[in-house]
């Protein structure tokens, strides 16, 4: 079988979710399958500037073939672009608009992709909001799985990715949480899906004191790690930490792994190392009291899981409903809401090890009941073979619906894109039913 993975930015030293999402799929379907990886030259999601040459390259002995960029993101247009579509009744052609100023946008990339569709028998399409995924699965559609990595925010009430949702062969979700939200907004029940997710290369053995000396950590610590981003919580963190320092006696810190684009507080509880290479990051997990996960959106969140493969119990931001339905159904986590639920959950964790050693230990279980690659590589594969086995035998398949025309493509008839998300049902989804 012959597999295209099509993401925005792909490589070792890329680290982003659904990159590295991308990544290790890719490299684990290239033990079953042909697998070429399709991206851009682009290094940075911010800029989208043209970095690393295009052409072909081998990345883990995965055959990676990259477009050039047509131009760098504009900021300013984007954000002026995003808060019209978002914020106000639009049309379709402000939405494509919005697109395009968001990036990558490579119409090369689009261009290999049509010229190439009959090469290979399936093309993985990650993150559902970017220009590759939307205009290469309207290049390809009846070749098309999606794993949309989609999140709870404004993107996803856009019109444009309805179509896109109905069209694709089968999609490939990353939560219970995900699928209700999509299937929500776009009425998409019909089309094949799995809830899937991702594994991680999370080494057999640990070693917790090797980071301690390393980093000269001495007291109990929890961990964050990630980007250190106001959109992934951490400016809240900072406010509920430096708050729980104050109100309860202790040594314990807050350690953060990952790159920062905002300012770390002066704290002397607060450490950050930056970005640290993976050996470092699995010996600091396992080391840690509990791994603190305070993102708004996420669509499954890989540190989480990492986290209880260690043992680890989590503490998560309960108004992102996938980090809450994940801590539900793993029962090895707790979450908050509040500043008050943070201290409470904290200290909870902190002060009873009985509780905490019980968590990780439920965590390490679900884990390896649904997220050991085995598990996920199965899945894939059953997908794929399933839609080969109906092309095999001539199963019709319509066409993905087209835009509208010209005129009613400037119509101002699209909802707020964060209206139609404020209408979606919310809370943690129940896996009932276990619909594929």
């Amino acid at each position: 079988m012959k597999l295209a993975v099509v993401v925005q930015r792909y490589g070792l030293d890329i680290n982003g979710g659904a990159e590295l999402h991308a990544r290790y799929v890719a490299e684990q379907l290239a033990r079953r399958a042909d697998v070429d990886v399709l991206t851009t030259c682009a290094r940075d999601y911010i800029t989208w500037r043209n970095e690393l040459p295009a052409g072909e390259s081998d990345v883990n002995g995965v055959r990676v073939r990259r477009f050039p960029v047509r131009r760098e993101r504009n900021p300013e247009r984007f954000g002026r672009r995003s808060h019209h579509v978002f914020g106000s009744a639009h049309s379709v052609a402000d939405e494509l608009a919005w697109l395009d100023s968001e990036g990558p946008a490579s119409a090369a990339l689009i261009d290999g992709i049509r010229r190439n569709e009959a090469s290979y028998d399936f093309f993985l399409f990650f993150s559902f909001r970017y220009y590759h995924a939307y205009h290469g699965i309207r290049a390809a559609a009846s070749r098309s799985l999606l794993v949309p990595t989609a999140e709870r925010d404004g993107a996803v009430g856009l019109s444009i990715f309805g179509p896109v949702f109905r069209g694709v062969r089968a999609l490939m979700y990353n939560s219970f949480e995900e699928r209700a939200m999509i299937q929500a907004v776009s009425g998409n029940d019909a089309v094949p899906h799995v809830v899937v997710g991702v594994g991680s290369e999370v080494p057999a053995r640990t070693n917790p004191e090797r980071f301690r000396q390393k980093y000269g950590i001495t007291s109990p610590f929890v961990v964050y790690v990630g980007r250190i981003d106001e959109n992934k919580g951490c400016k809240e963190l900072f406010s509920h930490f430096e708050g729980y320092t104050r109100a309860l006696r202790g040594d314990l810190s807050l350690v953060l792994m990952g790159t920062s684009i905002l300012p770390i507080p002066d704290n002397p509880r607060i450490r950050h190392l930056g970005f640290v290479p993976d050996a470092d990051k699995f010996d600091g997990i396992a080391a840690a009291e509990a791994l603190i996960m305070p993102s708004y959106f996420e669509s499954l969140s890989m540190v989480a899981l990492e986290a209880w493969a260690l043992g680890r119990p989590v503490l998560a931001n309960g108004r992102c409903d996938v980090l809450q339905g994940q801590c539900l159904r793993s029962n090895g986590g707790l979450f908050y809401e509040s500043y008050g639920e943070f201290l409470e959950t904290l200290a909870l964790i902190q002060s009873n090890r009985r509780l905490a050693s019980a968590m990780g230990q439920n965590g390490r279980e679900y884990f390896q009941r649904h997220y050991t690659w085995p598990v996920i590589v199965r899945k894939y594969m059953d997908m794929l073979d399933r839609l080969r086995a109906e092309d095999q035998g001539g199963a019709a398949r319509p066409p993905i619906e087209p835009l509208p025309g010209w005129f009613a493509r400037r119509r101002p008839a699209c909802r707020a894109g964060d209206d139609v998300v404020r209408g979606l049902p919310e809370g943690p989804a129940r896996p009932a039913g276990r619909r594929r």
